[in-house]
């Protein structure tokens, strides 16, 4: 592009065409009078009249040339106007968008030294601009080790040299303070107006923050997936739906339902309900219901049938929580089959008489209290029977209380073998037995009671030695309500009718030995 004209170039150029246009015109116009009017009387207005016609010529000539060098002025003075505007308009985007962006900006020669180096560039790095301009020794400052250093010294070469572009690359440096921070760098190469690689500019943005913050959420993700992996149940979360269908579930799945995580996920293979015994499904859905508008944490217990058929008690603890406007489930449901088999046989301990293997006192009381409750409700009777073996002493005395034990367990097993199984027989203690008859009106418990009286009385029963011996029963029998209507009052009529039972029956033996 050429250089426009100074103005002494351009007044030495006016003068010069001036002098030569001069020249030109004397010596023509001399020649030519001195060819026409010499010697005459018109030589000197010819004279006269030339050099007033070069004056006007020259006069014409000179107002031309003035003319085209005032445009020339005139375009000139707003060229400068225009440049002086864009570098004020340049220096203002500099300061309001290079000096003020958040992000690191800095330029480099082709050999790598700093020629641009913004304000975020010296509040990250915390080297001053007038401490890092022309130089390249800012890079063994931020990058100490050699070898990483010249790892970053190929990258900008490869920027330089062959035009390569970068996005996101990310390096370590160490501040002035000591500290360390990531940046990631975006750059590419600067060409000037011919096109020639004159350096590159790179926008670096400090991540350190979001990457401390997700090396923490990875490692928090790494520490939750080891805790769900050791939890004794199996993590969920699912929708509230009537298949409850999951969403996500932990690996213990495949031990606790025999399915992969995959088959219970958005119901592929199965649905969660579907395994659910149906006998609970609806007592869960309300208690979960109920819950969720309490706004309380929900646990509940149930049966589901496994891959194998196998039936598992599972325990289950869960809450409802709402994610991005959908209301899911979350929890844990642990296997508690053998809980549920050990409560089992804690409760038969607590309510089953160890010798005979007949519900114990306990248990007696507790079916007494519910079938008094079943039978006020609905206006029906039962009868109560009261046994005792009579002379149960002398089989302790002549033959030893193993000998006794042996026929308790003889008698026990025979009358519940002759019993309905809505009947209730328990041993209520030492040779006490009881009979509870639901819907059986109290003539019918006694005819109930002389069956029975009948059975013990044709039977054998064997003692220790392989000697068998006969007994008798001696049986009192109460009905609800014309008896009692408590427990209390019918065992105390039970027992009585009983005791009057045995002493006629201890009568007529006396009546009959004698």
């Amino acid at each position: 592009m050429d250089k426009p004209a100074t103005p002494a170039s351009r007044a030495a150029r006016i003068t010069l065409y001036y002098a030569l246009l001069a020249s030109v015109w004397i010596l023509v116009s001399d020649w030519w009078l001195g060819e026409r009017v010499a010697g005459t009387s018109w030589l000197t207005q010819a004279q006269s009249a030339k050099g007033l016609g070069f004056v006007a010529v020259t006069s014409v000539a000179l107002f031309f040339l003035l003319r085209r060098e005032w445009k020339a002025d005139a375009a000139l003075l707003q060229r400068n106007q225009q440049q002086r505007a864009e570098l004020h308009a340049l220096s203002q985007f500099r300061e309001s968008v290079i000096e003020s962006a958040h992000v690191w900006i800095n330029g480099l020669d082709r050999e790598a030294r700093v020629t641009l180096w913004n304000d975020a560039a010296e509040r990250i790095s915390g080297y001053r601009r007038d401490e890092v301009l022309g130089s390249d020794g800012i890079w063994q400052l931020l990058y100490p080790d050699p070898d990483y250093r010249s790892s970053i010294a190929r990258e900008v070469q490869q920027i330089l040299s062959e035009g390569a572009e970068v996005q996101g690359f990310e390096t370590s440096i160490l501040t002035k303070s000591g500290e360390e921070k990531i940046i990631a760098w975006d750059s590419r190469q600067l060409t000037d107006e011919h096109g020639h690689v004159c350096g590159s500019v790179a926008i670096g943005r400090d991540v350190t923050a979001r990457r401390a913050a997700e090396q923490a959420l990875q490692k928090r993700e790494r520490e939750l997936r080891t805790l769900i992996a050791n939890l004794p149940g199996m993590a969920y979360r699912c929708l509230n739906d009537a298949q409850w269908s999951m969403r996500f579930v932990s690996s213990a799945c495949l031990e606790l339902t025999g399915y992969r995580p995959e088959e219970l996920v958005a119901n592929r293979g199965v649905a969660w309900a579907s395994l659910i015994q149906p006998e609970y499904l609806a007592r869960l859905h309300v208690q979960v219901d109920q819950a969720i508008e309490q706004g309380e944490p929900f646990a509940v217990e149930y049966q589901l049938r496994k891959r194998n058929g196998d039936l598992v008690w599972c325990w289950e603890q869960g809450r409802a929580v709402t994610i991005d406007g959908e209301q899911f489930l979350e929890g844990i449901i642990i296997d508690i089959t053998e809980r549920k088999r050990l409560e089992q046989e804690l409760e038969e301990l607590a309510t089953q008489d160890a010798l005979t293997g007949l519900p114990n006192r306990r248990a007696f009381n507790r079916r007494l209290e519910d079938e008094l409750s079943r039978a006020t409700r609905y206006d029906r009777s039962f009868s109560l029977l009261w046994l005792d073996l009579n002379n149960f002493k002398d089989i302790n005395d002549n033959y030893g209380h193993l000998a006794g034990d042996a026929v308790l367990r003889q008698i026990s097993h025979l009358i519940k073998d002759k019993l309905r199984k809505i009947d209730f027989l328990a041993r209520y203690g030492g040779d006490e037995l009881t009979v509870i008859l639901p819907e059986m009106s109290f003539e019918a418990g006694q005819e109930a009671a002389e069956r029975l009286c009948d059975l013990v009385a044709s039977s054998r029963f064997d003692v220790l030695n392989g000697h068998t011996i006969t007994l008798t029963l001696s049986i009192g029998v109460a009905a609800f309500p014309q008896h009692g209507k408590s427990a209390m009052a019918l065992c105390d009529a039970a027992d009585r009718a009983m005791y009057q039972t045995k002493k006629r029956n201890a009568a007529a033996r006396r009546h009959s030995g004698a």
